[in-house]
Protein backbone atom coordinates (compact mmCIF):
# COMPACT_ATOMS: atom_id res chain seq x y z
CA UNK A 1 0.00 0.00 0.00
CA UNK A 2 2.78 2.55 0.79
CA UNK A 3 4.11 1.68 -2.63
CA UNK A 4 1.07 2.61 -4.30
CA UNK A 5 0.95 6.04 -2.39
CA UNK A 6 4.52 6.85 -3.49
CA UNK A 7 3.84 5.84 -7.06
CA UNK A 8 0.68 8.32 -6.70
CA UNK A 9 2.84 11.08 -5.71
CA UNK A 10 5.42 10.73 -7.94
CA UNK A 11 2.80 10.64 -10.43
CA UNK A 12 0.61 13.20 -9.08
CA UNK A 13 2.53 16.25 -10.75
CA UNK A 14 2.61 14.59 -14.19
CA UNK A 15 -1.29 14.49 -14.34
CA UNK A 16 -3.05 16.66 -16.26
CA UNK A 17 -6.93 17.32 -14.92
CA UNK A 18 -9.37 17.10 -17.33
CA UNK A 19 -10.52 20.73 -18.36
CA UNK A 20 -14.51 22.29 -17.82
CA UNK A 21 -15.72 20.44 -20.62
CA UNK A 22 -14.02 17.07 -20.06
CA UNK A 23 -17.29 15.25 -19.85
CA UNK A 24 -17.66 15.95 -24.11
CA UNK A 25 -14.25 15.37 -24.43
CA UNK A 26 -14.66 11.85 -22.79
CA UNK A 27 -17.77 11.28 -25.24
CA UNK A 28 -15.98 12.02 -28.19
CA UNK A 29 -12.65 11.13 -27.61
CA UNK A 30 -9.92 11.45 -29.72
CA UNK A 31 -7.36 8.60 -30.66
CA UNK A 32 -4.30 11.15 -29.26
CA UNK A 33 -6.24 11.04 -25.34
CA UNK A 34 -7.52 8.57 -22.86
CA UNK A 35 -10.11 8.90 -19.92
CA UNK A 36 -8.80 7.36 -16.65
CA UNK A 37 -9.46 7.99 -13.01
CA UNK A 38 -10.83 11.24 -13.88
CA UNK A 39 -7.95 12.65 -15.74
CA UNK A 40 -7.42 13.34 -19.56
CA UNK A 41 -3.46 11.77 -20.09
CA UNK A 42 -1.98 12.44 -23.78
CA UNK A 43 -1.30 9.17 -25.79
CA UNK A 44 1.90 8.88 -26.79
CA UNK A 45 2.36 8.52 -30.43
CA UNK A 46 5.67 8.87 -31.32
CA UNK A 47 8.78 11.17 -31.23
CA UNK A 48 8.17 14.65 -32.99
CA UNK A 49 10.34 17.26 -33.90
CA UNK A 50 10.21 20.41 -34.71
CA UNK A 51 12.52 23.75 -35.88
CA UNK A 52 14.70 25.16 -33.08
CA UNK A 53 13.64 28.98 -32.79
CA UNK A 54 16.30 31.32 -34.06
CA UNK A 55 17.43 32.08 -30.75
CA UNK A 56 18.63 28.57 -29.82
CA UNK A 57 20.28 27.39 -33.15
CA UNK A 58 22.47 30.18 -32.55
CA UNK A 59 23.45 29.38 -28.74
CA UNK A 60 26.36 27.44 -28.69
CA UNK A 61 25.63 24.29 -26.94
CA UNK A 62 26.60 24.41 -23.19
CA UNK A 63 24.37 22.37 -21.26
CA UNK A 64 20.40 21.13 -21.95
CA UNK A 65 18.12 23.49 -22.00
CA UNK A 66 14.24 23.92 -22.18
CA UNK A 67 13.20 25.66 -25.13
CA UNK A 68 9.72 26.96 -25.34
CA UNK A 69 6.01 25.15 -25.41
CA UNK A 70 8.02 22.25 -23.92
CA UNK A 71 10.26 21.14 -26.74
CA UNK A 72 13.14 19.04 -25.70
CA UNK A 73 16.79 19.83 -27.69
CA UNK A 74 19.41 17.30 -27.44
CA UNK A 75 22.75 18.56 -27.86
CA UNK A 76 24.59 15.54 -27.78
CA UNK A 77 24.54 14.75 -31.55
CA UNK A 78 28.00 14.67 -31.94
CA UNK A 79 29.28 12.38 -29.36
CA UNK A 80 27.91 9.17 -31.23
CA UNK A 81 30.81 6.79 -31.82
CA UNK A 82 30.48 4.29 -34.11
CA UNK A 83 33.07 0.95 -34.92
CA UNK A 84 34.83 1.05 -38.00
CA UNK A 85 32.98 -1.68 -40.44
CA UNK A 86 35.48 -4.44 -41.97
CA UNK A 87 34.25 -6.66 -45.33
CA UNK A 88 35.31 -8.69 -47.50
CA UNK A 89 37.08 -5.94 -49.65
CA UNK A 90 39.10 -4.05 -47.06
CA UNK A 91 39.54 -7.59 -44.73
CA UNK A 92 43.27 -8.48 -45.50
CA UNK A 93 43.99 -4.75 -45.61
CA UNK A 94 42.45 -3.73 -42.05
CA UNK A 95 42.77 -6.99 -40.14
CA UNK A 96 45.66 -9.42 -41.27
CA UNK A 97 48.26 -7.20 -42.55
CA UNK A 98 47.80 -4.88 -39.49
CA UNK A 99 51.07 -4.67 -37.07
CA UNK A 100 49.41 -4.36 -34.02
CA UNK A 101 46.31 -6.96 -32.34
CA UNK A 102 43.06 -6.44 -34.09
CA UNK A 103 39.56 -7.21 -32.28
CA UNK A 104 37.12 -7.89 -34.54
CA UNK A 105 33.32 -7.54 -33.50
CA UNK A 106 31.03 -10.03 -35.50
CA UNK A 107 27.56 -8.71 -35.23
CA UNK A 108 24.35 -8.83 -37.06
CA UNK A 109 21.60 -5.82 -37.10
CA UNK A 110 18.90 -8.39 -35.69
CA UNK A 111 21.42 -9.40 -32.43
CA UNK A 112 20.08 -7.89 -29.18
CA UNK A 113 23.39 -8.54 -27.67
CA UNK A 114 25.36 -7.75 -30.41
CA UNK A 115 24.38 -4.47 -30.00
CA UNK A 116 24.82 -4.49 -25.58
CA UNK A 117 27.96 -5.25 -26.10
CA UNK A 118 28.80 -2.62 -29.03
CA UNK A 119 29.46 0.26 -26.54
CA UNK A 120 31.85 -1.66 -24.56
CA UNK A 121 33.75 -2.11 -27.45
CA UNK A 122 33.80 1.48 -28.59
CA UNK A 123 34.93 2.13 -25.19
CA UNK A 124 37.86 -0.23 -25.51
CA UNK A 125 38.88 0.90 -28.65
CA UNK A 126 39.48 4.27 -26.74
CA UNK A 127 41.13 2.75 -23.83
CA UNK A 128 43.63 0.92 -26.49
CA UNK A 129 43.77 3.47 -28.92
CA UNK A 130 47.32 3.14 -30.79
CA UNK A 131 47.81 -0.40 -29.17
CA UNK A 132 44.85 -1.91 -30.70
CA UNK A 133 42.55 -1.77 -33.59
CA UNK A 134 38.58 -2.29 -33.01
CA UNK A 135 36.65 -3.05 -36.40
CA UNK A 136 32.70 -4.45 -36.82
CA UNK A 137 32.39 -7.38 -39.36
CA UNK A 138 28.15 -7.67 -40.39
CA UNK A 139 27.71 -11.17 -40.47
CA UNK A 140 24.58 -11.45 -42.63
CA UNK A 141 26.68 -9.07 -45.23
CA UNK A 142 29.84 -11.03 -44.94
CA UNK A 143 28.99 -14.81 -44.31
CA UNK A 144 31.55 -16.31 -45.81
CA UNK A 145 34.47 -14.80 -43.65
CA UNK A 146 32.37 -15.79 -40.75
CA UNK A 147 32.16 -19.33 -42.15
CA UNK A 148 35.80 -18.94 -42.63
CA UNK A 149 36.66 -18.36 -38.97
CA UNK A 150 34.09 -20.93 -37.76
CA UNK A 151 31.50 -18.02 -36.20
CA UNK A 152 28.73 -20.02 -35.15
CA UNK A 153 26.78 -17.98 -32.62
CA UNK A 154 26.86 -13.82 -32.38
CA UNK A 155 28.26 -11.81 -30.75
CA UNK A 156 31.83 -13.21 -31.03
CA UNK A 157 35.26 -11.02 -30.68
CA UNK A 158 38.22 -12.52 -32.35
CA UNK A 159 41.72 -11.15 -31.59
CA UNK A 160 43.58 -11.21 -34.56
CA UNK A 161 47.68 -10.88 -34.27
CA UNK A 162 50.58 -11.00 -37.36
CA UNK A 163 47.05 -12.33 -39.45
CA UNK A 164 46.81 -14.66 -37.42
CA UNK A 165 43.25 -15.69 -35.22
CA UNK A 166 44.69 -15.78 -31.29
CA UNK A 167 41.67 -15.73 -28.91
CA UNK A 168 37.63 -15.52 -29.59
CA UNK A 169 34.87 -14.96 -26.62
CA UNK A 170 31.85 -15.41 -27.55
CA UNK A 171 28.45 -13.81 -26.59
CA UNK A 172 27.98 -10.37 -24.43
CA UNK A 173 30.30 -11.05 -22.09
CA UNK A 174 31.44 -8.53 -19.31
CA UNK A 175 34.21 -5.70 -19.42
CA UNK A 176 36.84 -7.48 -17.18
CA UNK A 177 36.38 -11.14 -19.48
CA UNK A 178 37.65 -9.05 -23.15
CA UNK A 179 40.05 -7.02 -21.29
CA UNK A 180 41.99 -10.28 -20.04
CA UNK A 181 41.44 -11.55 -23.54
CA UNK A 182 42.77 -8.06 -24.83
CA UNK A 183 45.63 -8.17 -22.20
CA UNK A 184 47.55 -11.10 -23.92
CA UNK A 185 47.94 -10.10 -26.76
CA UNK A 186 49.30 -6.38 -26.64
Amino acid sequence: MAAAAAAAVILEPLAVPCPSRGVALASARSPRTSRRSGLLLPRFSGLRCSPLPSRVRAAAPARPRAVGSGAVVCEAQDTAVQLPEVGKATWQSLVLDSDIPVLVDFWAPWCGPCRMIEPLVIKLSKVYEGKLKCYKLNTDENPDIASQYGIRSIPTMMIFKNGEKKDAVIGAVPESTLITSIEKFI
